[in-house]
């Protein structure tokens, strides 16, 4: 790509899908549009009609180094430093997962609690454990005013990510986070804990797609040699930090459904509700603590 000619937006465009095609990525097309897109500020539109846009060489050198990364399997939206959430701008890092749009189940199935939750008292608390790049709290504290978030993790890189985000996105006032083990270093009781942690069973790193494998941060994937350690440390330390008639809320892999619903049963937990994902599958789980608090 060095002649003007071969410079034009469309011409880079073409180029650079035959190139992802050609390397067996399935969506190339889409992922191409993307890449460039978000490398060059260019909106969906924008990408379509301004093909005869001639590029500078330093636009196509970048271009050329992103496909580069792209073909060495890392993920678009971590080449491009960001991505969309539940209406958010999130800042990604390599010490956070990327958040995946069936993460907003997650999201949608809080809500409804937290809003009957402020209705009544003014104010929602909320612990999110594991936070990562803070998508689940910050998505809460955009759709909630009266909720206050209290955000988690053991690295220290996603608590930074955590609160660029906060502040990227206009709640930085009504977010806290912490260092913390689980529950280790948590003092005070809330409303709403919610958590997407670690549920690959160990075993089962290897097989995962290399954009996971190789780029989401181990510490966010693997929940041990059955995928539930995490569930277990969260079960056993929640109701101490519960208010009374408060809610745990949960992502869970797929065929996790009965086995975390029994880590919580044992812990005095009550099942209240399961949210599908977008492709049908079993991906969150509510339960109520106990009532006496």
């Amino acid at each position: 790509m060095t002649g003007t000619g071969d410079r034009r937006l469309a011409d880079v465009v073409r180029a650079a899908r035959s190139r992802l095609a050609e390397a067996g990525l399935a969506d190339a097309a889409i992922e191409t549009r993307m890449l460039i897109g978000g490398l060059l500020g260019l909106d969906a539109t924008e990408m379509f009609t301004g093909g005869d846009r001639i590029l500078s060489e330093s636009e196509v050198a970048k271009i050329d180094a992103a496909l580069e990364r792209r073909l060495k399997r890392e993920p678009v939206h971590r080449i491009l430093g960001a991505r969309g959430f539940h209406g958010l701008h999130l800042t990604l890092s390599p010490q956070t997962l990327e958040p995946r749009p069936d993460t907003e189940v997650l999201v949608e199935a809080v809500l409804p609690h937290a809003w009957r939750i402020a209705a009544g008292e003014g104010r929602v608390d909320i612990l999110d454990l594991g936070v990562g790049t803070g998508a689940i709290g910050l998505a809460l504290l955009k759709a909630c005013p009266e909720a206050h978030v209290l955000g988690t993790d053991i690295a220290g890189g996603a608590l930074a990510t955590a609160r660029e985000n906060a502040h990227i996105n206009g709640v930085a006032e009504r977010y806290r986070t912490l260092a913390s083990d689980w529950f280790s270093q948590v003092t005070g009781r809330f409303h709403i804990i919610v958590s997407n942690p670690p549920y690959i069973a160990s075993k089962i790193i290897e097989a995962l797609e290399p954009e996971v494998r190789n780029f989401d941060p181990m510490a966010a994937l693997d929940g041990g040699p059955d995928g539930l350690d995490a569930y277990r440390a969260i079960a056993r330390g929640a109701a101490a930090h519960l208010m009374p008639d408060g809610i745990v809320a949960l992502e869970i892999g797929y065929d996790q459904t009965e086995t975390v619903s029994a880590i919580f049963a044992a812990q005095g937990f009550v099942f209240s509700e399961m949210a599908r994902d977008y492709g049908g599958n079993d991906r969150v789980l509510v339960f109520m603590g106990n009532r006496s608090g």
